[in-house]
């Protein structure tokens, strides 16, 4: 059965749009959107976002019944875990009001002490945006450098502190976002982006007793524009360690981190096609590969004083390759490693604890338990190398996050911290259900799905199915505060789990990119049919979201099957793929080469072609569409949600609305404040229901 339109739609008012006035017949395809410059631009923009408002002004009670109702289920004021360094403990207070947190600390021997050392409240009241990139703490927790950005588009200021009431200080502009001190207390290290904000370069700044900054020196450079540059140190505190990364290739710099003015040795020459990390223990180095080893392996290396002497005929295996585990982290400790693994047939994260002797003889090889399946567990903030007490994450779509302790010695686990849920719909009262959708080519796609326990299963219900699919990112079970609101009022949430992430591991991932883009669209409407057969959703009320890639997800199945879904909305979405990958200038492009392809060749391009859903429109029944941008977003520009926008709206052929706001003041990731960002789900939620004809529920 095919989706019908919305059967409660009081919304169907005539909406003067833009789109006749600002339309340009010399470029049918509105490319002049691209030119930020051209005050039509934004005129354009600001035009549609006033379309949108009127539209959207019979709902203004929902909305604002949603996103009150948002508010009074969760705890506002919030205390994060208390996290001990060397010699202070330190956590973030968000107050009940403030949209940032307050950062505390006090002295591990006198917890009467604490203050306040960053005001990110205070610091934000200053900008229409403000981000915190990273936060970095000296060894001895005397100075604290951040870096900000108060734009949206991803480009950092160096601020430096001295603790515990020094006067911040702005070191350096248009920087990236990471920062890593070494061991020395002096010597702070950042990224920085060439033309098109790729993070090419990694740079060395000296602080001097008095907080003065040096000159900034370059440690290295990424001429290839497909690597990315990052930083990071080891648990053990004794390396640095510089990354850089293609989607598919890495090669690792150390540097002694006691000795930041030694020039960075390469571990092990990029290959390609080859990715690798590493960590490390006194003595022995960890490497997580995939030389032959699809699926990844882990191999250990005893630590000598030449670097030089570590090639890959002197590693030796700790973990093999395996056909139906993925290996996806290590995380190394004194006493073993925390290894992260993906089951691909169950399509679930474990965590594995190996406990090592000097022979690299496993004293304890055991897996985690699960509070149930799915579920998301990953390690916690764990600064000591020593610790025997691990912090865990744990979460699902049924169950707040919570966090536990587990120690090492007895085994027993302690809760710290679980998300307080206060309102009449409690975690106890959903369910959730995996099923297994069959794609085209008879594969098994996982489908989570979530909703009122006395619904499921009991009639179809009015369903929002949600999609990525690209990068290998993983959709773990997740538990979303704001999704109850349309739990309560009887609508499904679904997830398909499709290939291009990396929900059942690597091969998932390998199997939904480049000349396999297809599967991906494939699965998803293969997800759709399976959740309307079954009869846990509602054919005629099945509505489509995807935010980024899964924009590109969502808006490639609407060409392909526009009548599946009543309503789609579309969150920063990648639609003029082929347009954009033809455009190295455009920040991404060329780091996206082993994701979609290089269109320069041709048999490429015409595959990007042949599903890029700007260069597939035609006059199909669509259904309502809600577009959102942002204004400085550097990673999907504004202009790809404007251009299907525009080109949907001179169509006409769609059974509903289509509407377009953008974000002028925000980046990728919307706005900033948490209450601004509950005010724009409550208002898309609000789109959600109008289509599902839930909008007296």
């Amino acid at each position: 059965m095919k989706a019908q339109p919305p059967r409660h739609n009081p919304l169907n008012q005539a909406v003067d749009s833009p789109v006749e006035a600002y339309r340009r017949p010399d470029d049918p395809l509105w490319h002049w959107l691209e030119v930020r410059d051209d005050p039509q631009v934004s005129a354009f923009l600001e035009a549609a976002n006033r379309e949108s408002d009127s539209w959207f002004a019979p709902l203004a009670g929902l909305s604002e019944a949603l996103y009150q109702g948002h508010l009074a289920r969760r705890e506002l004021a919030v205390s994060g875990l208390a996290t001990p360094l060397d010699h202070y403990c330190y956590w973030s207070e968000t107050a009940a009001d403030a949209d940032f947190p307050r950062w505390w600390r006090y002295p591990l021997e006198a917890p009467e002490g604490r203050h306040c050392f960053l005001d990110l409240e205070a610091r934000a009241a200053e900008h229409d945006f403000f981000e915190l990139g990273d936060m970095a703490l000296s060894p001895d927790e005397q100075w604290l450098a951040w870096s900000e950005d108060t734009r949206g588009d991803e480009t950092f200021e160096l601020w430096l502190k001295r603790l515990p009431d020094g006067t911040p200080q702005r070191v350096l502009e248009e920087i990236g976002a990471e920062l890593s001190w070494a061991e020395d207390n002096v010597t702070l290290l950042f990224t920085r982006y060439d033309a098109t904000q790729r993070p090419d370069s990694v740079w060395r700044l000296m602080i001097d007793a008095a907080g003065e900054a040096g000159e900034a020196s370059l440690i290295l450079r990424e001429e290839d524009p497909e690597f990315w540059l990052g930083l990071g140190k080891t648990r053990s505190r004794q390396w640095l360690v510089l990354e850089s990364a293609s989607k598919d290739t890495t090669e690792c710099y150390l540097i002694p981190a006691d000795a930041p003015s030694t020039p960075p040795h390469c571990f092990l020459p990029r290959e390609s096609g080859v990715e690798y990390s590493l960590d490390h223990r006194p003595g022995y180095f960890y490497v997580l590969h995939n030389r032959r080893a699809l699926h990844f392996q882990l191999d250990w290396i005893e630590e000598t004083a030449s670097l030089d002497s570590l090639p890959p005929h002197t590693w030796q295996p700790l973990l093999g390759h395996r056909e139906d585990v993925t290996l996806e982290g290590v995380d190394a400790f004194n006493w073993g490693l925390v290894i992260t693994e993906r089951d691909h047939q169950q399509a679930q994260v474990h965590l594995r604890l190996l406990e090592l002797d000097t022979a690299h003889t496993a004293g304890r090889d055991e897996r985690l338990p699960l509070p149930e399946a799915p579920c998301s567990l990953v390690l916690g903030d764990m600064p000591h190398f020593t610790a025997r007490r691990l912090r865990l994450r744990e979460e699902s779509f049924t169950l707040p996050v919570r966090w536990l302790e587990h120690d090492l010695d007895n085994g027993e686990r302690r809760l710290l911290k679980q998300q307080p849920i206060h309102g009449s719909l409690q975690p106890e009262q959903l369910a959730c259900r995996r099923l297994w959708a069959t794609a085209h080519d008879g594969e098994q796609i996982p489908v989570s799905i979530v909703a009122r326990a006395d619904l499921l299963g009991q009639a179809p219900l009015p369903t929002l199915l949600y999609g990525y699919g690209a990068y290998g990112e993983v959709l773990d079970p997740w538990f979303s505060v704001a999704r109850l609101e349309l739990l309560e009022r009887g609508v499904a949430f679904a997830v398909a789990h499709v290939r291009g992430g990396g929900d059942r591991g690597e091969p998932w991932y390998l199997a939904g990119k480049m000349e396999h883009k297809q599967n991906s669209f494939g699965d998803f409407l293969a997800a759709r049919d399976a959740l309307a057969a079954t009869s846990l959703s509602d054919p005629a009320r099945i509505a489509a979201y995807g935010a980024s890639a899964g924009g590109l997800l969502v808006g490639a199945s609407l060409n392909l099957a526009p009548e599946a879904f009543c309503a789609a909305v579309l969150d920063v979405p990648f639609v003029d793929v082929l347009r954009t990958m033809e455009n190295p200038d455009l920040p991404l492009t060329t780091a996206e080469y082993t994701e979609w392809g290089n269109p320069d060749e041709p048999a490429v391009r015409k595959r990007i072609r042949d599903y890029s859903p700007l260069d597939n429109l035609s006059p199909l029944p669509y259904p309502s569409v809600f577009l959102q941008g942002s204004w400085h977003d550097t990673r999907v520009p504004y202009w790809e949600p404007a251009k299907l926008y525009a080109r949907l709206r001179e169509l006409g052929s769609a059974r509903g609305p289509v509407l377009l706001r953008t974000d002028m003041a925000a980046g990728h990731g919307g706005a900033s404040g948490r209450f601004k960002a509950w005010q724009d789900g409550a208002r898309q939620d609000a789109f959600i229901l109008w289509a599902l004809g839930l909008t007296n529920a």
